[in-house]
C-alpha cells in the first residue's frame, strides 16, 4: 500500500522541480512549429545526461562546471559520432581538432569558465583513466569549452578543481535540466541580462522518423535581444552599442543531440544550423566571442567501437541527405529556445566587485510579447 502513495509522490516532486524554475513555455511563448520533447531539454535525446557543480562563495566566485555525457556507457571504448562548428573562433575549445579529424566524440563534454580549460581537461583525463576497461588508455581527447565569466566570477581565482569536474561527470543524471545561474552558467551575462544554462529540444512526426533533436546552451555573449521575432532589446532599451561604452563581446558554448543515425559530416550540417537558431535571438557573433557547436549521435548502432581488431567494412544506417532537413529545423527552433529559456531561468546576481547583473525583467517582457501578440 505504501508503494501507491510513495510513485505518484516522486512524480509530483519531479513536475514540483520543474515548475520551479522559469521557461518560455510557462508563459504561453511558443517558439517555432515543431513540438518539444517530453522534458523540453537535451535529455530528451535518450542516453544523454547531464550533471552542474556551481560555485557561489563569499562575494566573488561565481562560476562552474556542467557535464554532457552522450550515453552512460565507456564513451572511450565506444565513441559517438560527431562534429564540430565554429561561428566565431574567440575562444578556447580543447579537443575539437581530433573530433575534426576523425568524426568522433570519446569524452564527456565539459562547460566552465575560459581559465578553468586545463582543469576541465585533467578531470575528464582522470575520470575516463579510472574507468574499468581503460587500463591501457594512454591518449584520451577531452572536450572542454568554455565561456569568459570574469564579470560576476573572479575568474583569475580559477576556482574549479579537479574534483568538481569529475563530480559533474559522475553526478550526470536524465531528466529535467536544471537552468539558469548553475553550473557553467553561474556566473554569465548574455544581452546585458543574466544568462546561463539553458535547455530544449524537439520530437519530429513519426512519419519523419520520430527522432529527437536536444539542446544545451551556456549563454554569455551580445547583440539585441529578440524572443520570438520581437525586439525585446530595442524595446528594453538594452542592446550592444547603444553607446560607445557597451559591447557584444562574449561567448555562447551549444551542444546539439539527436538520436538520429547521422554521420559526422551531416552532424556538421546540423550544428551550422544551431548558429541560425543563435541568429534568431538577436545575437551577432561579434568578434569578440567564441561561439562553438559541438554535435552528436547517440544512435546505438553507429557508435564506433575503439581498437577493432578484424580488418572489417564499416557498416552504418544513415539518414539521405534528403531527410535531413526536419532536423535542420529542429536544430534552429531548439537552439533558439534553449538561449531564451537561460535568460528566463537566470536570477539577478551580484558578484566580483559587487557588481550587479539584472535578470530579464520577466513581467515587463511578457507583456511585450502579448502585445505583439506572441502569446495567446
Amino acid at each position: 500500500m505504501v508503494l501507491k502513495f510513495i510513485i505518484p509522490s516522486l512524480l509530483l516532486l519531479t513536475m514540483m522541480q520543474a515548475k520551479a524554475q522559469n521557461r518560455a513555455r510557462d508563459f504561453g511563448i511558443q517558439i517555432g512549429v515543431m513540438e518539444p520533447g517530453y522534458y523540453n531539454n537535451i535529455t530528451d535525446v535518450a542516453g544523454v545526461k547531464v550533471a552542474h557543480v556551481t560555485k557561489i562563495k563569499g562575494e566573488d566566485i561565481r562560476t562552474g562546471v556542467t557535464a554532457i555525457l552522450p550515453h552512460e556507457g565507456n564513451l572511450f571504448q565506444e565513441k559517438v559520432p560527431a562534429a564540430v562548428f565554429v561561428g566565431n573562433g574567440f575562444g578556447k575549445l580543447a579537443g575539437s581538432t581530433q573530433i575534426e579529424e576523425l568524426g568522433n566524440l570519446e569524452s564527456p563534454i565539459v562547460l566552465t569558465n575560459t581559465l578553468n580549460v586545463a582543469t576541465g581537461l585533467q578531470g575528464i583525463i582522470t575520470y575516463t583513466l579510472s574507468q574499468a576497461g581503460n587500463e591501457a588508455v594512454q591518449s584520451v581527447n577531452a572536450v572542454v569549452g568554455e565561456t569568459n565569466d570574469g564579470y560576476l566570477n573572479d575568474i583569475r581565482g580559477q576556482h574549479v578543481s579537479i574534483e568538481d569536474v569529475i563530480a559533474a561527470i559522475q553526478n550526470a543524471k536524465s531528466g529535467m535540466v536544471e537552468e539558469g545561474n548553475v553550473g557553467a552558467g553561474t556566473g554569465t551575462v548574455a544581452f546585458g541580462f543574466k544568462g546561463g544554462i539553458g535547455s530544449s529540444s524537439r520530437k519530429l512526426p513519426e512519419n519523419l522518423g520520430g527522432f529527437h533533436v536536444g539542446v544545451l546552451v551556456q549563454s554569455n555573449f551580445g547583440g539585441v535581444l529578440q524572443i520570438d521575432g520581437v525586439p525585446i532589446g530595442k524595446l528594453l532599451g538594452q542592446y550592444s552599442f547603444k553607446n560607445q561604452l557597451e559591447s557584444a563581446d562574449g561567448s555562447c558554448m551549444i551542444i546539439v543531440a539527436t538520436d538520429a543515425p547521422v554521420d559526422e559530416r551531416n552532424l556538421k550540417r546540423m550544428a551550422q544550423r544551431a548558429m541560425m537558431g543563435l541568429a534568431k535571438t538577436g545575437g551577432i557573433a561579434s568578434n569578440g566571442s567564441g561561439d562553438y557547436v559541438i554535435a552528436f549521435s547517440t544512435y546505438e548502432k553507429n557508435r564506433v567501437k575503439h581498437n577493432e581488431k578484424s580488418l572489417n567494412l564499416e557498416e552504418r544506417s544513415l539518414l539521405r541527405n534528403d531527410d535531413m532537413s526536419p532536423l535542420f529545423l529542429a536544430t534552429i527552433e531548439a537552439t533558439e529556445e534553449a538561449i531564451i529559456n537561460s535568460l528566463f531561468a537566470a536570477k539577478t546576481m551580484t558578484g566580483k566587485e559587487g557588481r550587479t547583473v539584472q535578470a530579464l525583467p520577466l513581467d515587463e517582457v511578457i507583456q511585450m510579447m502579448k502585445n505583439h501578440n506572441r502569446i495567446p
